[in-house]
Order: C-alpha cells, then structure tokens, then sequence
C-alpha cells in the first residue's frame, strides 16, 4: 500500500478518533493552550474524552530511557537493537500501532524470528478459530444503520465499551432497527445454542424446555428482512469460539430462506489492524512467526500469556502507541517498550534493573498521520494529527531498529 499523506488537508479537514476501532469521524477535539488537555467535541463519549486527557497538546517531554536512565534516541535504539540481535526467540506484544507501524513489525518480526500476540489476543482469536474452522458472514457498520431491521446483541449492551456505537447503528432515528439483547438463559454456550437450534426448527418453540423470550426471539429473527447478530470478542469466555460458530450457525440458517450477518466489535488498540496487515505480508494471521521451519500459526501454543509463563520467549518487544495501556506485563527477561510517554512501567520483582529500554512514540491520529482499520474490516481509515508532539512514530523505531539488527548481524558474521 502506497503511504498518503494525511498531514496537508485544506481547511477544517474531519478528526478520526483512533481509541476505538468503531473509527468515529463524525466530532472533532478543541485544543486550548499547550499542555491543555484535550477536548472532545460534537460527542460525549467517554472513551474519547477519557483517552484524550492524557495528551497536553504539545509536544512530548519525556525521553528515552536505558536501564532506568534518560539517554537519546540513538543511544536507546543501539540499547534495543542488541537485545534484539542477541535474542533466541524474542515475543512480540501489544502491538498497538497503525498500518505503517505493522509493516515495519511485521519486517523486523521475520528478521528475529519473533512471535506476535497482540495485547488482548485471546479476544481476537476466538473470532480467528471460528473463521478458520467454520467461516462466516459479516456485515459493516453501514449496511447495519442502512439495511437491518433486527439487531441482536449477543453479549450484552456494548455500550460500556463502544459508547458510540448505537449512534452508529442510528438508534434514534425514524424506521430505526430495534436493538434487542439475548435473553440468557443458563450460560452464554446454552442461550446461544438453543437459539440456534429454535431457528433451525430442531426444537419446537412449544417445547417445554424452551424458554418464552427466546422463543420469540427466534421468531423474530425467522421473520426480519435483514438480522444481524453483534458480538463482543473481549466479553466472550473461554472457548469463545464455540459461541462465534454457533452464532455464525443462526447466520447461516437464517440466510437460506431470507438476510442475515453478524458484526464482531473487537481489534481494538491496532490488534485489528495489526492482524490484517499480517496475514496480507504473509498469509497468516496473528500468533504465528517466520521461524527456522518457514511461516508457523500456532494458535494456541503462541499466546503471549503461555510463553511469558512457560519462559518460552527470551525477550519481550511491546508496541502501545494509543496512550499508557495497555502497559507491558511485569517481566524477569529483557524488555523493549514503544509506547506513549506517559506510559507507567511495572518491574517484576525478580527482575534485573539493567536491560529495559523505553522509547516514547507518537499517536496516529494525534501527534502523527496514520491509517486504521474499522472493526467491520472492510473500511481502512486515515488519521489526521492534531499538533506536532516532536515523537518519531512506532512505524519509524521499528524501521531503524530492523536496519540496526542487521548491521550487528553483518558485523558478527565477519
């Protein structure tokens, strides 16, 4: 993908905020005297507002730090760049960064041979199992304000964590679809499965056993023009993707005899964006690496939270560019943090003092351009800053740390 440079646009050009992966570019932010913080505008959404008060509207004071200490950048790089040179089998985590960041990771991760897992990875696998077990239909953010007429929130009201996101459907608004939320009924594994077995007509909706909510839910469903099914990767359990196939299940049965998709609201923190930039470089999704068997996927043995506990990694890369969380977790092996410089770090206590490096990087959206992908996956956004805060983005360390693990390796190997 060509880069666009988002920086020159005439004019009042739209803000995308980038703390969500709903995307909104319907409101805009007020910047007052430097080190303000932030203000939203035309919206009260508080993950907007919330994510905004860590940014003063100037540029960035803090610096690098090596092993506790302020250097430079250069000095910080050549820190990270030999413990990434001298690493066996580094991970890579977080991974809180735009288009541009994921390519430059995605190079330096086939460069070490690192594993990849984003910050909330097991979220984003469930959705990833169930694709690549069973398939699937999906739906965007459009076709869902436009063309549904029947809305079913399987996971519960998903504004606690996407507050925009019944605005975006168009709730509200004359011949609106209505919203509904899955009547449980036991567990979310038992609700969803006879669910689906009501609107396969296995199971006769005079059945004792069947509860009368979901009954008529199911004969709603049989009875819209166009369903759809919204879920929450994050809210899922374990084995969520048990509970992703069974709803993609109801989509299936339902698009035989009339329309219906479902919509994942999840990715976020760049997981979303990070996870298609990789499988385009290389075929495969997240958790996989380029190691001494060529292109591996492991699913399940990749998850970042094993390896940290297993001591399976010798190193741990996190990227959080969004704002101070996700922060790394406390770690004995060596670490080199990307993140937003008012990121606290948390240091195991059997941890050494020496070999942490901490480079603060800029926000896409905020102190730099950028481009994200919405949660639907279909729809890649650009990011316009907002002021200069004088960081180099998390796209633009990766690069030079790639460069600089491969001018150690040429001279060790002379």
């Amino acid at each position: 993908m060509d880069s666009v440079d988002t920086t020159r646009q005439p004019g009042p050009a739209p803000w995308t905020c980038p703390f969500c992966p709903l995307l909104c570019d319907s409101f805009g932010v007020a910047l007052g005297p430097p080190g303000t913080p932030l203000a939203l505008t035309g919206s009260d959404c508080p993950r907007a507002r919330s994510a905004l008060a860590a940014f003063g509207g100037a540029a960035a004071t803090e610096r690098p730090h090596v092993d506790g200490r302020d250097c430079d950048l250069d000095t910080a790089l050549a820190a990270a760049a030999a413990l990434l040179a001298a690493s066996r089998q580094p991970l890579f985590g977080g991974l809180g960064t735009d288009v541009a960041g994921a390519r430059a990771l995605y190079a330096l991760a086939c460069e070490t041979g690192a594993i990849c897992d984003p910050a909330r990875g097991p979220a984003l696998m469930h959705g990833l199992r169930a694709l690549q077990d069973r398939g699937g239909f999906s739906t965007t953010l459009a076709e869902v304000r436009t063309r549904a007429d029947l809305i079913v929130c399987i996971t519960g009201d998903p504004t606690p964590r996407y507050p925009e996101f019944f605005r975006r459907c168009g709730a509200g608004e004359p011949a609106a679809a209505p919203i509904e939320m899955l009547p449980l009924q036991g567990d979310l594994f038992d609700t969803v499965a006879l669910l689906a077995a009501l609107v396969a007509g296995r199971l006769s909706a005079d059945d004792e056993r069947v509860p009368a909510e979901l009954a008529a839910l199911s004969a709603r469903l049989r009875a819209a023009r166009y369903a759809v099914l919204v879920y929450e990767p994050g809210r899922l359990p374990a084995q969520g993707a048990l509970i992703v196939e069974a709803v993609q299940r109801i989509v299936g049965t339902l698009n035989r005899s009339t329309r219906a998709a479902s919509l994942s609201l999840g990715g976020d923190d760049g997981a979303a964006t990070v996870n298609q930039v990789f499988a385009w470089l290389s075929g495969l999704p997240l958790r996989s690496r380029c190691g001494p068997a060529g292109l591996e996927h492991e699913p399940l043995c990749f998850d970042a939270g094993r390896l940290l506990a297993d001591d399976a990694v010798d190193l741990l890369l996190w990227v959080s560019s969004f704002g101070p969380e996700p922060a790394p977790p406390p770690a004995t092996l060596p670490c080199v943090v990307l993140g937003h410089p008012r990121m606290q770090l948390t240091q195991d206590a059997g941890a050494p003092a020496r070999e942490r490096v901490f480079i603060p990087v800029s926000t896409p959206g905020i102190g730099s351009g950028g481009h994200l992908f919405r949660t639907d996956g279909s729809v890649l956004l650009p990011l316009r800053p907002l002021y200069d805060d004088g960081l180099p983005s998390a796209g633009d360390v990766l690069r030079r740390l790639t460069q600089a693990v491969q001018a150690l390796r040429r001279e060790g190997a002379q």
